[in-house]
């Protein structure tokens, strides 16, 4: 498990190249809007972070995801000057795998059972190294920097709400706040129809669910499952969940179109719906990659 240290070395590895997201008031508390990083979500930090911890990367990298992380180790190969290959399940939306191969990288578009094996396959045939979305600590530690920024800029914070899928986001949080503040309350937020967590803490024990049970819900950035590195975060740290349903999520990105002017992929808009059942604390809006036909049709002239 990762520790405070690794979440400040963390930050001063990743400052140059991320935005230092502020926080906005927004309904009944507060949110951080890391739609603004510049891949338009949250998992650049985690990807920024493993990278430049790369002994060897001479070969390149390999990364699967359903789309942010893709685009983060995308950027950060870039930035590296490194070849990045990325294998995406076929159920991506399109304006994730477009963006992912207009930053360079190599696109493998494979079943969404399949996105694993084949980015192993990659790793042995190139050599390269694997960055995961999310079981991995130098990824966790990056993530977790979002924590630090919360708590300096509200000091007297009394809740964070966290969407929640593999886990390296929540991992990552939780461990620096409850670090620097363990009174302040942890909350998780899920797709009621990708619930595998919320079961998993009711059971106190990880419940597998068929990732095609997951794959039903809008948020596509929510359809993985915790790894033990993270579950061993989440069922130490996370003092609580709440899940919400596919309307409660289409209404709050809408709102925050409306309201707070940002703009969320349905992803990113979970915490915020869990906020609002929660009635204050600050929410993460974790990503703001959006299908531009899906948002026109919840913003109708």
């Amino acid at each position: 498990m990762i520790a405070l240290p690794d979440v400040l070395s963390a930050a001063a590895v990743i400052a140059p190249h991320v935005v230092r997201t502020p926080l906005l008031p927004f309904g009944p508390g507060w949110v951080k809007p890391e739609n603004l990083q510049p891949i338009g979500a949250f998992k650049l930090r985690g990807a920024l972070n493993a990278l430049a911890r790369l002994e060897n990367r001479a070969h390149g990298v390999v990364a699967y995801s359903s789309g942010n992380h893709a685009q983060a180790v995308a950027f950060a190969a870039r930035l590296h000057g490194v070849p990045a290959a990325i294998v995406m399940p076929d159920n991506t939306p399109a304006v994730k795998v477009e963006a992912t191969k207009a930053l360079g990288a190599e696109v493998f578009i494979v079943g969404i059972t399949e996105r694993v094996e084949r980015a192993e396959a990659l790793v042995a045939e190139r050599g390269a190294a694997l960055i995961p979305p999310f079981d991995h600590p130098d990824v966790i530690a990056g993530q977790g920097t979002i924590g630090l920024e919360v708590l300096e800029d509200l000091p007297d914070v009394e809740a964070v709400v966290v969407p929640m899928s593999g886990g390296g986001l929540i991992s990552g949080v939780a461990t620096a706040v409850k670090a620097l503040r363990p009174d302040v309350r942890v909350i998780g937020a899920e797709p009621a129809l990708a619930g595998d967590i919320a079961e998993s803490l009711a059971a106190g024990e990880l419940v597998r669910w068929d990732p095609l049970r997951r794959a039903r819900t809008a948020a596509d950035a929510l359809r993985d499952e915790p790894s033990a590195l993270t579950w061993a975060h989440i069922s130490r740290y996370v003092d609580d969940v709440v899940t919400v349903s596919e309307d409660e999520i289409m209404a709050s990105v809408a709102d925050l179109a409306r309201r707070a002017r940002l703009v969320a992929e349905p992803s990113g808009a979970v915490a915020v719906a869990a906020q609002a059942k929660l009635g204050g604390g600050v929410a993460v809006v974790s990503g703001g990659n959006v299908d531009p036909r899906l948002l026109a049709r919840l913003l109708p002239a």
